[in-house]
């Protein structure tokens, strides 16, 4: 059974559970005298755009109580579950466009705000009520939906799929806005449970996690049971609202010494070790389970959340850093050789060009050596490649910025240097999947947390010095 297959599925399958969910609320509220039963079709006609508006419209106003609004909220909820991608879109840009804060309202409450400067208890309450404007008619919308059950579910699916929506409709880019800004304050670490997941968790659980792993696939249930022997750590952050769900979840070798290679790692018929004679913690996998909080930042507090755990329960660890991929690298250097950028020394070129052969021509020769099936196997090869490859590596991990921001081009890289690591160490086709050498040459980097350090790299990297990193890596250069 695929990846793939085991995702697919379970998005299925989570849809049908919302949805039995969704109708289970609305039969089951005996309390309310009617409801509306709104059914459009799949695609949203003009004419069924027109009497979910109203029905929105009816759920806004208030009128009938908070049951009317309930029962309301249910029939929008269950629709949009049975939408397809037209309708989705549809539905979106009519949120978009005519549940966004109205100017000429706003402009109004800004001119009270300005008159009333000279008198504080006028000020205050026009402040309130400019922050009572702001407040879009469609966030009171979410909060509804937010109410009922599996209710923060279907909001984190919803942004999910306007996520994907977004990137061909830019005008949906003010819904998005207001959507996580709401689910970033319902998801705030504050709010955050974290929990080991052990072999005996449900199978429903670990099928998800197996699911949701987008660093280094499960690929059985004997690959996922290794990972979860004693000599490992599964941590995972829920949300009291969906404590079936894994929101982000970390995956954690316990050995002696920083590994290097994840196929060593993940050996299945590797001997388990005595975990209380591990003196290192590596975070090989770090994965975010739920799309639709893209964005909604946590992951930070994990991997503290867990480093303060280990310490505390397995003293005799006391290095923590990562084995990670370096998943940006072959994108960025496929892009400056297409672009005809000078990366090779003449000793360097003259080097690759003794193992390489006949290079096609207008083809360069780093680029010939890359594409080869199976380039790795040869010797030869992999001695000429090796330096040449690190040496981009680390230059790539330290110095190649994005323009906007000026944080690390690699994402992976922004994240473990934004929560105060350090470049280690560059692993020499740490990672010989499929996967590791089309993302990165083969190539994975060491993270360093060094619990003395967070703070100063922190405050190095944000501040736009330069990165933190080894000598090791820094000699590549």
């Amino acid at each position: 059974m695929s990846d793939t297959t085991v995702s697919n599925g379970f998005l299925s399958r989570t849809r049908g559970l919302l949805r039995r969910a969704l109708r289970d609320v609305v039969d089951g509220a005996t309390s309310l005298t009617s409801r509306n039963g709104l059914t459009v079709s799949p695609s949203l006609t003009d004419d069924d755009l027109a009497r979910l508006q109203q029905q929105i419209d009816a759920s806004l106003s208030g009128r009938g109580g908070e049951a009317s609004a309930r029962s309301n909220a249910t029939d929008l909820a269950r629709c949009y579950l049975d939408l397809n991608d037209e309708g989705r879109l549809r539905f979106m840009r009519l949120l978009t466009h005519e549940y966004g804060v109205a100017p000429s309202h706003l402009n109004k409450v800004m001119d009270g705000v300005r008159d009333s400067s000279d008198d504080p208890a006028e000020y205050a309450r026009a402040i309130t009520k400019l922050r009572d404007r702001l407040q879009s008619p469609r966030i009171k919308l979410f909060r509804q939906f937010n109410g009922l059950e599996h209710g923060i579910k279907f909001l984190v699916d919803l942004r999910a799929d306007l996520l994907d929506l977004i990137r061909e409709n830019p005008e949906l880019r003010p819904l998005d806005a207001d959507l996580k800004y709401l689910l970033s304050t319902w998801f705030d670490a504050g709010f955050l449970v974290l929990h080991r997941i052990t072999w005996a968790a449900p199978a429903d659980l670990l099928e998800k996690l197996i699911a949701y792993e987008a660093v280094h696939e499960i690929k059985s249930w004997d690959d996922m049971k290794n990972r979860l022997e004693s000599d490992r750590r599964f941590f995972a952050f829920f949300h009291p609202a969906m404590p079936d769900e894994p929101l982000i979840f970390v995956e954690v070798a316990l050995v002696n010494g920083i590994a290097n290679n994840v196929q060593a790692l993940l050996d299945q018929t590797a001997p388990t070790k005595d975990p209380e004679q591990a003196d290192t913690a590596i975070f090989y996998s770090i994965s975010n389970a739920q799309r639709g909080l893209s964005g909604v930042s946590f992951g930070d507090f994990l991997i503290k959340q867990v480093v303060e755990r280990l310490s505390a329960r397995l003293p005799n660890v006391k290095t923590f850093a990562t084995l990670s991929p370096i998943p940006g690298f072959r994108r960025w250097l496929d892009g400056r050789i297409k672009d005809g950028a000078d990366l090779l020394s003449h000793e360097q070129e003259a080097s690759l060009r003794a193992v390489a052969g006949d290079v096609p021509a207008g083809q360069s020769v780093l680029q010939s050596l890359l594409d080869r099936n199976s380039w790795h196997e040869d010797p030869s090869i992999v001695e000429a490649l090796e330096p040449v490859l690190a040496h981009l590596a680390a230059g790539y991990l330290l110095y190649q910025r994005r323009e906007a921001t000026g944080t690390a081009l690699d994402p992976v890289a922004h994240f473990h240097l934004s929560n105060g690591a350090r470049v280690e160490r560059i692993n020499w086709l740490g990672d010989q999947s499929p996967k590791g050498f089309e993302q990165s040459a083969g190539m994975m980097v060491n993270y360093l947390y060094d619990k003395t350090q967070i703070e100063a790299n922190h405050e190095d990297y944000v501040s736009g010095s330069e990165i933190p990193a080894s000598s090791t890596v820094r000699n590549l250069l």
